[in-house]
């Protein structure tokens, strides 16, 4: 039987119940009232069956499909399992938030004073102190950063003979090792450990400065290193950090109670500029005070050992948009029985110098870039003298003419005309021509021994990091 035939044997069930429902009104209508009435139960029992000839017309609903196989559940499933046991054992190892990078880079340097031309890379600072020609350049650091779930950060950065701690200790491998703690909130931090100096716009690592060398300020006029302890502000656009530490070594010797005062402050003005200022004021090393005679006596044995008062400050500013990077720096320092040159009476006088730095850079393609830097110290005063640089230095241009006035300090410039090429994401090959002058006869070229007023600097290197 159809589904149409059966359609009216199941209504009529329906007919009946609803005729014996008022058999008292029927009987008691006229015919026509009951003509009516039976009309429109014909049409109600129509429109219900072509609502059932609809229903049965209608097409079986498709069965459902699984989005993956059974297998595929199954493999999925197990996929989960292992993740978790990753994560479980990566949690138990300590290397959750963990995160290493690095970097090397070779570098050719070719000094026309110091007839000297080849690769550095790894070399000792304690060989022959630190130079602008020597100065973190040829490095392979490895930096180790990891984040606790309540916001604590620590960092252990190694760079062998190449880092600050190479420089401060003359053997430490250890670049820097820091800790932050959230105070309440991780715009608030406790700082500790010993932290590379923060002055200026240019960057330590090669990975972040644009040129090979460093500029004069930099080199000869910024600290070190600090260590000690302090705190760290993050306040909408400022970042302010302040420490009580020691500058430029890890531990006061006997005598020297008084730690300094280091601080820097930084400004973001937008997406493209800013500005910061940083300062140290306090008792540092006094190498001056140190001089021996040929003997080993000590020259000055009332003040030898001793820290004396220094006062440094400097401010710097950026403005990076598109292609177009400028960047400087003004500084002003002065240490007490710093200078090279000691009075009539033979006692120490203060050093004191002021310099300028300002770089432009330009990017000709996403990877292609020159830059153009430009420094001036001046440094005459009581013969010269800088932070850390308290006699006469051949070298590095520092001090009176060998032959001329001991009153009077060379002042320094040096021009800096570089390129840089990104090859892939994690190589950059880099290139510098650099002419170093000052007003007086101060580079000495040991291969005749005679002094001028100029040096040639040229420098290549390749850097690779990750």
């Amino acid at each position: 039987m159809t589904s149409r035939q059966a359609a009216p044997l199941m209504l009529a069930p329906v007919v009946l119940a609803l005729a014996a429902a008022f058999p008292l009104q029927a009987a008691a209508q006229g015919s026509d009232d009951l003509v009516k009435e039976l009309r429109a139960l014909k049409e109600k029992v129509a429109e219900l069956e072509k609502k059932l000839e609809a229903k049965a017309a209608a097409p079986a609903p498709a069965e459902r499909q699984w989005g993956m196989t059974p297998e595929q559940v199954a493999e999925l499933n197990r996929v989960a399992v292992k993740a978790e046991a990753l994560e479980d054992g990566r949690d138990a190892a300590g290397l959750k938030l963990l995160k290493i990078s690095g970097y090397v880079d070779p570098t050719f340097v070719y000094n026309r004073a110091q007839d000297r031309a080849g690769f550095q890379f790894l070399n000792r600072v304690d060989d022959d102190g630190y130079n602008y020609d020597n100065s973190y350049f040829g490095a392979a650091v490895i930096d180790f950063q990891k984040e606790t779930d309540s916001g604590t950060r620590w960092r252990l950065t190694l760079a062998p003979n190449r880092g600050v701690g190479a420089v401060v200790d003359g053997a430490s491998p250890v670049h820097e090792a820091s800790l932050s703690v959230p105070l309440g909130s991780l715009q608030t931090r406790f700082i500790a450990g010993q932290v590379p100096d923060w002055s200026g716009y240019e960057y330590l690592q090669p990975t972040l400065n644009k040129l090979i060398t460093h500029n004069l300020l930099f080199d000869f006029t910024l600290p070190t290193a600090y260590t000690g302890a302090g705190m760290e502000y993050t306040r909408s656009k400022w970042l302010s950090k302040v420490m009580l530490a020691n500058v430029n070594m890890t531990r006061k010797g006997s005598g020297n109670k008084t730690p300094a005062l280091a601080y820097r402050v930084d400004y973001a003005k937008g997406e493209f500029q800013g500005f910061g200022f940083a300062g140290v004021h306090g008792k540092l090393a006094n190498f001056r005070a140190d001089e021996t005679d040929a003997d080993d006596n000590p020259l000055f044995p009332d003040q030898a050992g001793k820290d004396t008062m220094a006062h440094l400050f400097e401010v710097d500013a950026y403005f990076i948009r598109g292609d177009v990077t400028w960047q400087g720096q003004l500084s002003y320092g002065t240490q007490k029985d710093a200078a090279i040159t000691a009075g009539a009476d033979g006692a120490l006088r203060d050093a004191r110098w002021m310099g300028l730095s300002t770089l432009l850079a330009y990017k000709w393609t996403p990877r292609f870039e020159t830059i153009a830097r430009f420094d001036y110290l001046n440094n005459k005063k009581n013969g010269g003298g800088l932070l850390g640089y308290t006699s006469a230095d051949g070298r590095n241009g520092i001090g009176p003419d060998p032959a001329g006035d001991p009153e009077k300090g060379a002042n320094r410039m040096a021009l800096s005309m570089g390129a840089s090429y990104l090859w892939d994401m994690n190589t950059t090959f880099k290139a510098e021509y650099r002419l170093d002058r000052a007003n007086l006869p101060v580079f000495e070229y040991v291969q005749d021994g005679l002094f001028k007023k100029s040096n040639h600097l040229f420098g290549a290197s390749v850097i690779v990091s990750f």
